[in-house]
């Protein structure tokens, strides 16, 4: 049975698991499952038609469920899903989906939301993400996998952040950012690749010189968008060490909608 502080309120409803630790007044809705070892340290809210993973630790005041900041929002029944193993610490919040979107908010595993994170409506954050303090995610952006955001940045809403990206602090998003770039600035502008993310993930010499000419390719050499994806797909089947992650950035530049950060004119 789960371990819940009499000062905290939770709904006879809500579906604990056994080893779920409930600290003192926090406030569980009727709506919320929430998986094994779990544990909310307290004054924490959770609400909504929301769904937390094992191993989670959530900070206090934490509001994790509430309801979208959009005005179209209605009171549709709309879902938050989060994975394992997150960290979520004080001040987060992160709100449920818009039936203008999928209907669904959604958190991976192994991530780390520093204080005063805001992850709103409709959002996609894979795993092994870090978001530092104050960062703010619009509706419907997506932060893809291993990205890393600094403190104070903030995300204009449909914005995509690729996989190994780091954006620097207090850096503002207007435009999509590119697999594996670095950023920075109000508008941020690209300062190269993450090769120290790269390095630390293990990545050898001659996989980091066809992410460097990958980066190349889309920031250095002139090219249009359709020629730099010819020679991208190229460099993709010259590099088989390294094709998934190539990939990843020729189909990223590919499928922008809102455009790939530049460099300043």
């Amino acid at each position: 049975m789960a371990k819940i502080h009499h000062f905290s309120l939770v709904d006879p409803a809500a579906q604990l698991a056994d080893d779920v630790v409930v600290g003192p007044f926090c406030v569980v809705g009727p709506k919320v499952k929430i998986g094994a070892g779990t544990v909310l340290i307290s004054h924490v809210n959770i609400t909504g038609n929301t769904e937390i993973g094992e191993r989670n630790r959530i900070f206090p005041n934490a509001s994790i469920g509430c309801e979208p900041q959009d005005k179209k929002y209605k009171g549709e029944d709309t879902r938050l899903v989060i994975g394992d193993d997150n960290v979520i610490r004080e001040h987060v919040t992160i709100a449920t989906g818009t039936v203008q979107d999928h209907g669904i908010t959604v958190v991976g595993n192994r991530n780390l939301f520093m204080a005063n994170v805001h992850v709103a409506h409709d959002c996609i954050v894979g795993d092994d993400t870090i978001l530092a303090n104050n960062v703010g995610l619009a509706g419907h952006s997506i932060v893809a996998s291993r990205a890393i955001i600094g403190g104070q940045a903030g995300v204009h809403q449909f914005c995509r952040i690729g996989e190994g990206a780091m954006v620097g602090g207090g850096s503002i998003l207007v435009m999509d950012v590119p697999p594996f770039v670095i950023c920075n600035g109000n508008p941020a502008e690209p300062h190269g690749l993450n090769v120290v993310g790269l390095r630390r993930a293990g990545y050898d010499l001659k996989a980091l010189n066809a992410f460097k000419a990958a980066y190349k390719t889309i920031y250095r050499d002139g090219l249009r968008i359709p020629e730099a994806i010819k020679v991208l797909d190229v460099l993709i089947s010259n590099n088989p060490q390294v094709a998934r992650e190539l990939q990843l950035m020729r189909d990223f530049i590919a499928t922008s909608e809102r455009g790939i950060i530049r460099p300043k004119a």
